[in-house]
């Protein structure tokens, strides 16, 4: 049974390089010690109307958008009970697709997986033959890029199939990319697309984003029963009525996301999607010269790379010495991958640079 841990507050201070949470700017963190107040005020429908519509704004997307207090799981739930009447079609090639099909069953969904070995890119011909084998699929839900593996799924090209199968609504999870690795929403047909706030976005955790697409808002009206906290129809057409969220929400985070949107803005989506491009190539150079690459070659991630061990080092040990002699934190493999592979997120507010000083210290800490 877990002891209790007092939390003291005497901890050094550790740079983040893991798949999520990141780093976060000093003035957003300051902006959440603002006073109090209710969220049913005017401020409130301030803050939250700003921050939807520069999410619209910096997303590029003319759909709807919805900002909860939750975790990006909470769309999970949602997009699967709001637009899947019966059966889903999951795609799965790591840990977090293999859990969107898992709770896609927990809701009582009939799931059809195309099953891939981890580290494999989903092929969008799979896709084609599961939709044309004569199934009827409610949804596609697929993960954009997989966290646990480094793959960066092929979207774009899924989403042009899709095209073809306008019954069937295609849920994209984003949330180890989204704002780091740039999409045209409506160009691929993609009808939800979600993320976390602790991600690539730069933010504190504890706010999820998703956007819907008209015909998933008419999806959900149609079905008639859906999610009661992540409702389509209930969160959307509060914010037409009021501007503001149908329960209480995480008013400092709101804060701080509004104080990193607007440097977000600031940078531009294409600018932004350049840099995280830029930290992406060095570090699979990297680790390249060093060690090897854990995904599918063509299909790597543009937030995190997963390094293959192909020498063999002690990857706990090594975690452990960066972080104690360094005070920088990356991560090992993940589940069953822990000691094949190790984890290094380049995403949200990094540079190159930032990511040098990483690989530099597991250069010196493994001897390399």
């Amino acid at each position: 049974m877990t002891k209790k841990q007092e939390y003291t507050g005497d901890y050094p201070e550790k740079r983040l390089y893991l798949p999520g949470p990141t780093e976060v700017r000093e003035d957003v963190i300051e902006a959440m010690a603002e006073p109090m107040f209710g969220h049913r005020m005017d401020r409130m429908t301030d803050l939250y109307t700003t921050i939807v519509e520069d999410t619209k704004e910096f997303l590029g997307t003319d759909q709807n958008v919805i900002v909860l207090t939750a975790s990006g799981t909470e769309f999970w739930e949602a997009t699967t009970l709001n637009l899947v009447e019966d059966r889903m079609l999951v795609p799965t090639s790591g840990a977090f697709s293999e859990r969107q099909a898992n709770v896609a069953e927990r809701l009582g969904k009939d799931v059809d997986r195309i099953e891939y070995d981890w580290g494999q890119a989903v092929k969008p011909e799979d896709i084609r033959d599961a939709l044309e084998s004569g199934a009827d699929y409610d949804a596609v839900g697929m993960v954009m890029n997989e966290t646990s593996t480094g793959v960066r799924n092929p979207v774009e090209e899924i989403g042009d199939l899709l095209g073809d199968y306008p019954d069937t609504y295609f849920v994209v999870d984003a949330i180890s990319c989204l704002g780091g690795d740039q999409i045209d929403i409506e160009a691929n047909n993609i009808d939800c697309i979600f993320t976390s706030t602790q991600k690539a976005f730069a933010m504190p955790p504890g706010l999820a984003v998703c956007t819907v697409s008209d015909d998933a808002y008419e999806r959900e009206a149609e079905k008639g029963d859906s999610s009661w906290y992540g409702g389509f129809r209930r969160t959307l057409d509060y914010y037409d009525r009021k501007g503001q969220t149908h329960s209480t929400p995480a008013i400092p985070i709101m804060l701080a996301y509004r104080k990193q949107m607007k440097h977000m803005l600031e940078e531009g989506h294409e600018a932004r999607d350049q840099r995280h491009r830029e930290m992406a190539e060095y570090t699979r150079e990297w680790a390249r010269e060093h060690f090897g690459l854990f995904p599918e070659a063509g299909y790597e991630s543009q937030t995190v790379t997963c390094v293959e061990n192909t020498r063999d080092i002690d990857v706990a040990a090594t975690v452990e010495a960066v972080s104690e002699e360094y005070d920088f934190e990356f991560s090992s493999g993940y589940g069953d991958i822990s000691e094949e592979s190790f984890r290094i997120g380049h995403m949200g507010e990094h540079t190159v640079e930032s990511i040098r000083e990483l690989t530099d210290a597991i250069e010196d800490v493994a001897g390399l």
